[in-house]
């Protein structure tokens, strides 16, 4: 990315507590889930027969656009600043 190192380390220096508080978190999470064990965990119940004249990728778009509309949205939103944010950290400058 040809960026000098002192650029970088100004860029990246004061987001230590930020990492270390998103460390902390995941680590409660983890922990949390070993404790709890196999009782934290919810599953969901086994599907329905599906009719015959629906294929598996009807009955999976059909779950997906009903369902689970709003986790989809979210996930193309987060994939969208992904691919943003590393189109901006590979500029050399805005």
């Amino acid at each position: 990315m040809n960026l000098d190192l002192a650029a970088t380390e100004r860029r990246f220096n004061k987001h230590w507590m930020v990492a270390l508080a998103a460390v902390a978190a995941v680590a409660a999470q983890v922990g949390y889930f070993l404790y709890r064990g196999k009782d934290a965990f919810h599953f969901a119940e086994s599907a329905t027969a599906l009719p015959a004249a629906l294929g598996n990728t009807e009955a999976l778009a059909d779950s997906l656009f009903s369902e689970y509309l709003l986790p989809f949205e979210i996930a193309s939103v987060l994939l969208l600043v992904a691919v943003v944010g590393s189109v901006v950290m590979a500029k050399k400058r805005i």
